[in-house]
């Protein structure tokens, strides 16, 4: 039997950013993946300059689906669009949007990616830890609904439907893009008597909180996650820093991707797969 992975994010192109070497390695194994994403990503900005025109404006939503089947393509996994509606990012004391994604109720934004587990019935299931991994409320909202639906799924008088139950084993965190990683590959550029663009972003990085409790190898596919990244051409400026740094010093100084297990809880060894202890 294949063991199944779901992996869930709020706006096409976030499954790039966090964890994507992690999941080409996977289906590159023979693991199902799929990738879940709560929202088309409507509301986001367009942050490549040379993209940044008024036909682009107007075309966004279907050139955000056209991205994030490409991404989805170039990693080698599935991919469901759960059709909730982006939040955008509102200013400080502005109200969410009516309809949007972090404005439902939380049963009704969890209805979906109930279903979506019990249909797909993964074995182990990756999304965001409480922060969102960063304040947006999307993200933030992508963690409740998928803490409401991991345990909700296995519940056959909640969220009733036709597809019989389903738990999954395992839940994760995303730990990707941490400050530890900054840093270690900051230190090692200036090692190599390179220049380091990653001061900046130390600069403004809080210490890491996450726990790591699960460290991936999937250095032989940087590569596939950086197309695939590049891939969400409206949503990646190839000139930012991320894509500065020598890969080959990456590969190096930090071969793995992070993750905190959350469920269950962690024993005292450090993980390398994320499949330990799950019998398909």
């Amino acid at each position: 039997m294949t063991f199944r992975l779901l992996s869930v994010h709020a706006h096409p192109d976030d499954e790039s950013s966090k964890g994507a070497a992690t999941l080409a390695r996977y289906a590159a194994e023979g693991v199902d993946v799929l990738v879940a994403t709560c929202t088309g990503g409507e509301r986001g900005d367009v942050l490549n300059p040379a993209l940044d025109t008024a036909e682009t404006w107007a075309n966004l939503p279907a050139i955000r689906r056209r991205e994030m089947a490409a991404a989805a393509e170039i990693l080698g996994v599935r991919h469901r669009f759960l059709g909730l509606v982006d939040s955008g990012l509102p200013a400080d004391g502005e109200p969410l949007p009516d309809g949007s994604f972090a404005a439902l109720p939380l049963s009704e934004a969890a209805a979906p990616l109930v279903a979506l587990i019990r249909e797909f019935r993964p074995h182990v299931v990756i999304t965001y830890d409480e922060t969102g991994g960063y304040p947006h409320p999307d993200h933030i909202r992508t963690h409740e609904v998928t803490l409401e639906a991991f345990t909700a799924a296995a519940d056959p008088a909640r969220y009733p439907g036709s597809t019989p139950p389903w738990r999954p084993r395992k839940l994760y965190y995303q730990a990707t893009l941490s400050r530890a990683w900054f840093q270690a590959l900051h230190d090692a550029t200036l090692a190599a008597g390179l220049e380091s663009s990653m001061a900046d972003v130390l600069d403004e990085l809080p210490p890491d909180k996450l726990p790591i409790t699960t460290k991936v190898r999937c250095e032989a596919y940087f590569a596939t996650r950086d197309k695939a990244l590049l891939a969400h051409a409206t949503q990646v400026d190839p000139a930012h820093p991320f894509f500065a740094h020598s890969r080959e010093i990456e590969r190096q100084t930090w071969p793995h991707e992070d993750y905190h297990l959350a469920h269950p809880t962690p024993g005292p060894a450090l993980e390398t797969d994320l499949f330990t202890g799950v019998t398909p």
